[in-house]
């Protein structure tokens, strides 16, 4: 099964930066399509031994031997509190990810196939079903013959849930010349998990950074033609933007390359803030003209980013 599902991982990379993705489709036990991107997983393997591990979270199933590396195993139907009975206990599998600079397993039910698409098609989750849900976007696809819709699970929510994210600043990253300069000064954060937007925003509120949040590319860009359009700058609107590289509608990607063919805020500073993992990534910041590219969540990475910003920002005042 791996195999098939992951033999041309290169020849997808070629897809970012076209404001496409390739999603895996999979059930956990019930009619509904759930689906990650296929960037984010390395293999998909049968249901292994697992190892308890006395005490841990209640939505981890315990750790497995991964290429000989000892790795948690999470039950996914579980974390994002799925009701019903499972019908398809016997079709089991387990999705290895990486997310974050992390590798973990997800327990998965029958793995359905592979769809590529583009980002346009995938919108973010109705508003009506609250800030609870585990889902970053839905799409409809082809299944069979017939429409089918599909859930993007918001793993970020799933693994924040299991592990406890620290947002301490370590005291040497801090340059004391330059953090004084950041009061009331404006970043744009801009990704479609809700778990991401709030590391970031309670990362960079500790500088005194004022917080400006889109769910999406599209949004964002939104609000910069909006700047640009009623004659603002939106490099003095914003000291920065972090976005994320995959999103609904409009990716970080596309995002940048629209921004670069702005005169208008072509010069805005931004870094690629993104749990995918794979050296493709910095051919894709070199291809469409980020300033950064940094993996996520790295408090002290995203300091890092925003005092160069400052540094580069207090030396055109003095021009």
């Amino acid at each position: 099964m791996s195999k098939s599902v992951l033999s041309s991982v290169d020849q997808r990379t070629k897809l970012v930066g076209e404001n496409r993705l390739e999603l895996l489709m999979f059930q956990l036990g019930t009619r509904h399509i759930f689906a990650m991107n296929v960037f984010k997983i390395k293999e998909v393997i049968n249901m292994p031994k697992l190892n308890a591990v006395p005490g841990s979270h209640e939505n981890l199933r315990g750790v497995m031997n991964y290429r000989g590396s000892a790795i948690p195993v999470i039950d996914l139907r579980q974390s994002i509190k799925m009701r019903g009975v499972a019908t398809d206990e016997t079709a089991r599998n387990v999705i290895i990810t990486e997310y974050n600079r992390s590798v973990q397993g997800f327990i998965i039910g029958q793995v359905r196939s592979i769809v590529n698409t583009s980002w346009d098609t995938i919108q973010p989750p109705p508003s009506t079903m609250g800030k609870s849900n585990y889902l970053t976007a839905i799409t409809q696809v082809n299944v069979e013959g017939k429409t089918e819709l599909v859930e993007i699970i918001d793993v970020e929510k799933v693994l924040a849930e299991i592990i406890d994210y620290d947002i301490t600043i370590s005291e040497e990253i801090l340059d004391t010349d330059i953090v004084n300069h950041f009061l009331n000064k404006k970043v744009l954060i801009v990704d479609d998990s809700s778990t991401a937007r709030k590391q970031i925003s309670d990362t960079l509120k500790q500088l005194g950074i004022t917080i400006i949040e889109r769910k999406n590319g599209a949004q964002a860009l939104a609000l910069l033609k909006q700047w640009a359009d009623e004659g603002k700058n939106p490099c003095d609107e914003i000291l920065l933007m972090f976005t994320d590289a995959e999103m609904p509608e409009m990716d970080g990607y596309r995002l940048t390359a629209e921004v670069r063919s702005d005169p208008r805020m072509s010069k805005l500073f931004i870094a690629l803030n993104t749990s995918l993992s794979g050296s493709f990534n910095d051919a894709m910041v070199e291809k469409v003209g980020c300033d950064r590219f940094i993996s996520k969540f790295q408090p002290d990475m995203l300091v890092d980013v925003a005092q160069q910003r400052m540094r580069e920002y207090l030396s055109e005042q003095k021009q």
